[in-house]
């Protein structure tokens, strides 16, 4: 059986013979804390700088004295809601929230710990799979607005800092016709991309063979494999939704 008939499988075996719902809630809050509350650094600190360089890149190579200062945070916005937002984000969440699911299954599969859950009746892949899923769901959106603000305040701070365009021209830029649905793309790619980023990295870890080299293998190839799925699901997703 191919490594995509596997995956698929696997996704189904998610929903049967589910937990009760309380359990889950429990679960699904212990998840949001460990994605969310520990990514927030990461993002924060990359969201900021990714918005300061895109002003302050933009803002030196606009020496047309035609070209209006606002078009400068007119770019920032733009960039950073259509593609520096969620996609650089998510990719960056890739490698530590990726990497840390694949891990940590890994680890509980050599360990056994998931065959005992199989000999006492639990359905392993609805119990812990199935949890990270629902967190990444929920909190990849929060991550990902977060990001969208601080990159644009992060070029509001690096323009302002380096004189490179006026606080008022900034304000006018992001306002200039601004288009909603920028934002719902936004935050569609987002829960696209942590649906991916969690199943893939779910089953890289679920299915791990062998010791502690093997569980590093599956982390490496967990970050790899999730970032590309989500290069490509961003190229689909903007030919869907803006192409």
């Amino acid at each position: 059986m191919s490594k995509l008939g596997k995956y698929l499988i696997f996704l189904g075996k998610l929903f049967t013979n589910p937990e009760k719902f309380r359990v889950y809630v429990s679960l699904v809050f212990q998840e949001c804390m460990d994605i969310g509350i520990n990514s927030l650094l990461i993002v924060t600190i990359v969201a900021s700088f990714l918005g300061a360089v895109t002003c302050v890149q933009t803002a030196a190579n606009m020496d047309n004295p035609f070209v209006p200062q606002y078009i400068i945070s007119l770019i920032v916005r733009d960039s950073t809601l259509l593609e520096l937002g969620p996609t650089i984000t998510c990719v960056v969440l890739s490698g530590k929230v990726g990497s840390s699911i694949a891990g940590q299954l890994g680890t509980m599969r050599i360990t056994e710990q998931i065959d005992a859950l199989e000999v006492m009746g639990i359905n392993s892949q609805s119990y812990l799979v199935l949890p990270k899923i629902l967190a990444s769901i929920i909190t990849f959106p929060m991550l990902v607005t977060l990001a969208c603000f601080l990159g644009i305040y992060g070029g509001y701070i690096a323009g302002w800092l380096t004189g490179a365009i006026s606080p008022q021209e900034y304000i006018h830029g992001i306002q200039f016709q601004f288009k909603g649905n920028y934002m719902f793309f936004a935050l569609v790619k987002s829960v696209v991309f942590a649906f991916l980023i969690a199943s893939i990295a779910s089953f890289q870890g679920f299915y791990t063979k062998g010791g502690a080299y093997e569980v590093g293998k599956a982390s490496t190839a967990a970050v790899t494999n999730s970032c590309i799925a989500v290069l490509i699901a961003d190229y689909l997703l903007a030919q869907l939704l803006v192409g």
